[in-house]
């Protein structure tokens, strides 16, 4: 049996802490990973999306074309182009980083899927190996709904969707989440038709319930979106595939369309780790079980990203993965700080969001004010014709601390960023205001609506 001072699981984020083990300290490290390298963010999640989610972009922008006196004489799509783009540019990079781990003399690859055998023991192939220190950062996998005849149709989850190289005329996405969101704005503005089945009445149900609302509404006035309602059962006849729903009325509709996506959410991989043989206990979904430090129930064993189940952004990985190199090689242990961690979703509109939702302050009986501010009072939001955009904070009425900040719009990833700075400094709301803010750029917005 081999040994190594430290073994990660996952070359996503887990890469930061091996990176760092290897060149810095000059432990022998050991990363499990049966590849690409770089996980789901690299390969088939936040990047290559946002390549292709460009492209819908630009498509965007021409369709709106003739609001500003320009005629645009009509375009067309390249499809294969536009995902092959994605595809050759992250495959490159995850060829570029194993080929950096494989130059590292005091790391080895185990390009295989690993799975626990014993404490801090992990069988690898043939192979069996230890560890002194274990990082696990396996992520997770789309999970597949129990949905009679799925598993005869060649569906796809938003993996697939990111490499097809033909569009379909047609795509029926089953679940209303950041995911569905995103694929639904690529292939859409793109020109596929589109059709959701959402089974809550709203879609992207945990962003703030007002934006959820309104976003909803923009959605429905592009796409055939069906709420309240669940997929019980798919089929395919002629190259058409047929998905029935049920609604919470019981009635049963066909939905027909030339491709379908999986995007029901996520199941993270401590099952396919055996993880319980190595002694680390998880919660009922499946995810791993920390503390504040990142530790496990089980002594040397830390875990992060996707498969801790505490929030599911590359960003927040990056963070764990810092704190988890703090709190397994440091002198002092350090409790992680999640505070004023932000999120977004690269839809049309784009959706982003930091602190608390306005429901989740009305469960903690917090007494807050709210302010607001739409895009098209502003006169960027005027030149760039957004009607729909608009700004919520929420403060704290005592201490004037920003409870949370939600954005939809044009740019809503960007400007929340002042925000997220304000709160992480644990200023009051009323540094945004103060704040000199270029005449007339768009983050005006932000600054008008904290006049509360």
């Amino acid at each position: 049996m081999e040994h190594f001072d430290v073994i990660v699981i996952g070359a996503g984020s887990g890469l930061n802490i091996s990176s760092a083990t290897s060149n810095n300290l000059g432990l022998k490290t050991a990363i499990v990973e049966k590849g690409p390298m770089g996980g789901t963010c690299l390969n088939r999640g936040c990047i290559p999306s946002k390549m292709v989610i460009h492209a819908a972009d630009v498509a965007e922008t021409i369709d709106k074309a003739k609001v500003f006196g320009i005629n645009a004489k009509g375009y067309t799509v390249d499809f294969k182009k536009v995902t092959e783009r994605a595809s050759k540019i992250v495959d490159k990079d995850a060829r570029d980083i194993e080929a950096a781990i494989r130059a590292n003399k005091k790391t080895t690859l185990f390009k295989i899927e690993g799975k626990f055998v014993g404490y801090k023991t992990l069988q690898v192939g043939n192979k069996k190996i230890r560890g002194d220190k274990i990082i696990i950062a396996a992520g997770t996998r789309p999970t597949i709904p129990p949905i009679e005849g799925l598993k005869e149709i060649d569906y796809m989850t938003s993996t697939e969707a990111l490499r097809l190289t033909k569009q379909p005329k047609s795509l029926t996405i089953i679940g209303g989440g950041y995911i569905s969101a995103e694929l639904a704005h690529f292939y859409g503005a793109l020109g596929t038709k589109i059709n959701i089945i959402q089974r809550r009445d709203v879609l992207v149900p945990y962003e703030d319930e007002e934006i959820a609302r309104k976003f909803t509404e923009i959605f429905k006035k592009k796409y055939n979106i069906h709420l309240n309602s669940t997929a019980i059962k798919v089929s395919k006849k002629n190259n058409k595939i047929t998905t029935t729903i049920k609604n919470n009325k019981n009635k049963i509709k066909n939905i027909e369309s030339e491709k379908l996506l999986v995007a029901a959410g996520r199941v993270p991989n401590t099952d396919i780790l055996d993880v319980k043989k190595t002694n680390v206990k998880t919660d009922k979904k499946g995810y791993v079980k920390t503390n504040k430090y990142m530790e496990t129930s089980a002594k040397n064993i830390w875990a992060l990203g996707d498969i801790a189940g505490k929030f599911f952004f590359k960003h927040s990985a990056n963070l764990e993965a810092e704190y988890c190199y703090y709190n397994a090689f440091g002198k002092k242990k350090v409790k992680i700080d999640y505070y004023a961690m932000p999120h977004a979703i690269f839809s049309s509109p784009q959706i982003a969001g930091v602190g608390m939702t306005e429901q989740e302050i009305k469960e903690k009986n917090i007494k807050y004010a709210v302010g607001k501010y739409n895009y098209i009072n502003s006169g960027m939001g005027i030149a760039i014709e957004d009607r729909e955009g608009f700004v919520k904070i929420m403060v704290d009425k005592k201490t004037r601390k920003i409870l949370g900040c939600h954005i939809m719009g044009t740019d809503a990833s960007i400007l929340i960023h002042e925000v997220i700075v304000a709160m992480k400094a644990r200023q009051t709301v009323d540094i945004l205001r103060r704040a000199v803010h270029v005449h007339p750029a768009l983050s005006e917005v932000v600054q008008r609506a904290v006049n509360l």
